[in-house]
């Protein structure tokens, strides 16, 4: 017949009342709580959750916590991290070379472009030269260290607010470096993010190496076997109208690549061709998706870049 009045807070507070009032908290055995000070008891437990809930949100999304320019940048929301490699003879206002990874879709640690990044440093080439192998948002390294952010299970991530975070954090480290120059190389996914990069972000970089790009995103999903269209993602034929036409563009690709058509950079390089940019198209010959990124014309490939810029 009595009617339970439900708490404000609409939380579960009146269940756990119920609760006190059976068993040992109930008047039949000697022992009572009185409910005005265990709905206070209880709100406060509560508002305590939320208190801790909203604070784990805003970590897990806050500018790096433990600031360190060798190790960790942060973006416009999230906290980066990278390695960074220099030459023997780097002095102030080097060339900087960022190298961005692809989706790692078999899951693990994101380490395998550091490798490539520090042949670049340590090349005879090198001359006044850093060079960061940066972890994509969401993505970790074998060091424990989390660049923060989402990944979305490894899918549809080359979001606009991913792009952004990482070309935040390649304008931060430019500008501390005093780099005279950025060259963005980037394999796979590492390749789609770069190519959108100097199309939303045009005076960023002055040229890039893009490896196994899948420079337009839809068709490369459409001619991938049971590929999902990924609707969140930006694709670099997009932003090829907007690429400035100083810049040097390098796309190169596994002649036995089956995870991405060839035809998908040499369509893009053609689409920067026609507005003047200067902008080529190469074949690995005999090299896969991961093994062309291992290829020693990628590394030629960067210091015909950086030899433009």
């Amino acid at each position: 017949m009595n009617e339970r009045k439900r708490h404000p807070i609409g939380d579960g507070t009146d269940e756990l009342l119920a609760c006190a009032r059976v068993g040992h908290g109930s008047p039949a055995n000697g022992f009572s709580i009185p409910s005005a000070w265990m709905r206070a008891v209880i709100s406060s437990i509560f508002a305590l959750a939320i208190l801790l809930s909203g604070i784990r949100a805003l970590l897990s999304a806050a500018p790096c916590a433990a600031p360190d320019p060798e190790r960790r940048e942060t973006g416009v929301n999230e906290c980066l991290v990278y390695r960074l490699y220099r030459s023997a003879a780097v002095e102030s206002n080097p060339n900087l070379v960022i190298v961005l990874h692809g989706d790692v879709s078999s899951g693990g640690p994101a380490i395998y472009h550091r490798r490539i990044a520090e042949s670049i440093a340590r090349d005879s080439r090198a001359g006044n030269l850093v060079v960061a192998a940066l972890v994509r948002p969401g993505y970790e390294d074998s060091d424990g260290e989390k660049s923060t952010g989402s990944h979305n299970n490894r899918s549809d991530h080359y979001t606009a607010e991913n792009i952004d975070e990482v070309a935040a954090v390649v304008g931060k480290l430019r500008d501390r470096l005093q780099a005279s120059s950025v060259t963005l190389l980037g394999h796979s996914g590492g390749a789609a993010l770069s190519g959108v990069i100097i199309g939303r972000h045009p005076t960023l970089a002055g040229g890039a190496a893009l490896v196994a790009c899948p420079c337009n995103v839809p068709a490369w999903r459409s001619g991938r076997r049971g590929g999902r269209p990924w609707s969140r993602s930006e694709s670099p034929h997009w932003w090829a109208d907007k690429v400035a036409v100083t810049t040097q563009v390098i796309a190169l690709i596994g002649s036995r690549d089956d995870n991405t058509s060839p035809a998908l950079g040499q369509d893009y390089v053609q689409s920067l061709v026609k507005r003047g940019i200067k902008a080529r198209f190469e074949l690995i010959a005999d090299a896969e998706h991961d093994p062309a990124f291992r290829s020693a014309r990628v590394v030629d490939g960067v210091f015909e870049v950086l030899s433009a810029n």
